[in-house]
């Protein structure tokens, strides 16, 4: 399961409508080992597309190293889809290479009468895709 604040929620979600209609990408980190998400990092999906996402390398990079010198890791890699479900296409699972990951869609596409978007999350290791709850809470115990 994956927990988060209601604070890192809403960071996720504003900034998947913020860049709709492309796709929008980032990473929370959390302190190494915790499993828990506390710093947002929202990143620039450098193919600027509505169907495919893509981190900057050089901003990756750069993100890596401040989570290595922060003793971080990434506990959740988030994206948006603009015109699907909140699922993870083939192309999100050939790229999906952190398996302790929580992986977040959010869709901002009105797929299912529910409202103007879904949030998902999944883990994803060695190409088999598993969805799991998400609790929001208030701010952790």
């Amino acid at each position: 399961m994956l927990t988060l604040t209601k604070a890192l929620y809403d960071q996720i979600v504003e900034h998947a409508r913020q860049d709709h209609p492309d796709e929008a990408c980032g990473v929370v980190a959390g302190p190494a080992g915790t499993g828990r998400p506390e710093r947002f990092v929202p990143m620039l999906n450098a193919a600027r597309s509505p169907t495919f996402y893509e981190f900057d390398s050089s901003d990756l990079l750069k993100l890596y190293r401040e989570m290595d010198d922060r003793d971080e890791e990434p506990v959740i890699i988030y994206h948006s889809h603009t015109a699907t479900e909140a699922y993870p296409s083939r192309t999100d699972i050939s790229y999906a290479n952190e398996p302790g990951a929580h992986y977040v869609l959010v869709s901002t596409a009105d797929t299912d009468d529910a409202g103007p978007f879904q949030f998902r999350s999944f883990r994803i290791v060695e190409g088999e895709v598993t969805e799991e709850d998400v609790e929001v809470v208030a701010e952790y115990s």
